[in-house]
């Protein structure tokens, strides 16, 4: 029987924030908690990745905790060697990204599974870019091709399982799966689905909790 499996990875050290991010207070939890309850919700199963010193710390939202790697692939990876083989659908989410809400996670799965074009290896939800962009030697680009990616991006695990298979690294899976040949598809994403990154992002998440 097939099923849905989601890697949340919360492995980072938050070089830019000053400490983990992850592990943060939200509202009445952590960070990381919002995104392993929307996972939770559409999900057959969860694995969390996590620093190595964190591994051994109940989480119980999530159905396996492995410790990540030194970069994001990395942690990908260590996260998908945990997927059962029978999961058809894998979907990858950040963990630093609470604001991601069920009905996200379960429209890229299920454009996975149900694509409305032609066939596909993974699906990517992407905001377009509102604000003037520009290149600092060559001026300013035209923005109407341009998207920001997010996450959750759910793929067809075998499509996944392959992209990894070479330890390759990228800055998201989707760049990862597209480097072997697999055909992506966007889907709309949501504007409110911010990742935190700096600690004044703590207080715009905060202000649109639901």
């Amino acid at each position: 029987m097939s099923a849905l499996w989601t890697i949340v990875v919360a492995a980072g050290s938050g070089t830019r924030f000053g400490k983990p991010k992850q592990y943060e207070p939200l509202g009445d939890q952590r960070v990381l908690d919002w995104s392993l309850q929307a996972a939770r919700q559409v999900s057959d199963g969860v694995v969390l990745v996590v620093p190595a010193d964190r591994v051994d710390r109940a989480e119980p939202d999530a159905d396996v905790v492995v410790a990540g790697a030194d970069t994001r692939s990395g942690s990908v990876r260590a996260g998908l060697a945990a997927v059962p083989e029978d999961a058809d659908v894998v979907v990858v989410h950040d963990g630093a990204r609470p604001l991601a809400s069920p009905q996200l996670f379960t429209a890229v799965a299920d454009a996975v599974r149900h694509p409305l074009n032609d066939p596909c290896d993974g699906v990517i939800p992407v905001v377009a870019v509102t604000d003037t962009v520009r290149s600092r030697t060559n001026g300013v680009i035209d923005r109407s091709d341009l998207v920001v990616v997010q996450t959750p991006q759910a793929f067809a695990a075998t499509a996944l399982r392959a992209a990894h298979a070479e330890e390759a690294e990228g800055t998201d899976d989707a760049s990862l799966v597209e480097a072997q040949g697999g055909r992506i598809e966007l889907v709309p994403g949501d504007p409110v689905n911010l990742k935190i990154t700096y600690p004044s992002d703590l207080r715009v998440a905060a202000a649109l909790l639901p």
